[in-house]
């Protein structure tokens, strides 16, 4: 396999640990047949399979940068599973879900990155911010800053509402170029002095090699429930255009984070 391309594990979902009541798409930590804990993402979640690429392309994108992102799985979930969970919709939820899922490790302990107590160094709040900027990660805002603080570093969680596009799924080629507006809410963007060599590192890094090797990772399963933009091929060939010619023309949404930067500082 290329050694460029992400291998992701998969697991069978063994036990139902408890919810995270976060917002509309239930996830929950649960134990897995190698012993370890997960924050499951749910096939079956009201925000859909969409969130669970998402979730995968995000994620290994970070990971591929440098950036501490916990283990992405593929956590599998067994018909009988959840049979005898008392709440209802926490079991509608698990039987919608039958098949493949998206599990992270848990880290246990972590807390929530607060941006009062802990400043962030500059070079690594702009990786961060130019990624979400590349994502379109709408996500990563004061309120809810989907950051962890574990023994004492930063970990990325959470890149479920990145690429946007793919909900409306118009006008892909034109999204792909424009500016990130809401970067103006991101929680580090006043720490993030170095974008500018950022930009010049990540766009030798991220090839459309390494791209297309990220996206080849999403499973055909995921890709045939949205088959009505395509087969699963054409579909990959959507997601990794969009981000390579997104790279192309970085400087866009660069210049829109360094103009709203200084608006604040």
């Amino acid at each position: 396999m290329n050694h460029i391309t992400p291998e992701l594990r998969t697991v069978n979902v063994t036990r139902y640990v408890t919810p995270l009541r976060e917002g509309g798409s239930l996830p929950a930590i649960a134990e897995a047949d190698d012993g370890f804990l997960y924050v499951l993402k749910f096939r079956g979640a009201g925000q859909g399979i969409k969130a669970l690429i998402a979730e995968l392309i995000g994620g290994e994108i970070a990971r591929a940068a440098g950036l501490r992102m916990p283990e992405i799985v593929f956590a599998n979930l067994d018909t009988a599973f959840g049979r005898t969970e008392p709440d209802e919709e926490i079991q509608d939820l698990l039987k919608a879900s039958v098949g493949l899922n998206l599990g992270v490790h848990y880290l246990s302990g972590a807390i929530t990155y607060d941006p009062t107590v802990k400043v962030i160094d500059p070079l690594l709040a702009s990786k961060i911010v130019w990624l979400d900027c590349l994502l379109t990660n709408v996500d990563r805002t004061a309120r809810n800053t989907n950051m962890l603080m574990w023994h004492r570093e930063l970990w990325l969680i959470d890149h479920g509402a990145s690429l946007y596009f793919h909900h409306s799924w118009q006008n892909w080629e034109e999204q792909a170029k424009r500016p990130f507006i809401q970067v103006k809410d991101h929680v580090l963007l006043p720490q993030a002095s170095e974008l500018e060599s950022v930009d010049a590192e990540f766009r030798t890094l991220f090839t459309p090699e390494r791209i297309r090797a990220i996206v080849s990772v999403v499973p055909d399963d995921w890709l045939t429930i949205i088959a009505q933009h395509g087969t699963p091929e054409e579909i990959r060939q959507v997601y990794t255009q969009f981000l390579v010619s997104r790279i192309a023309v970085s400087r866009i949404f660069v210049k829109e984070a360094q103009d709203a930067r200084k608006s604040l500082i």
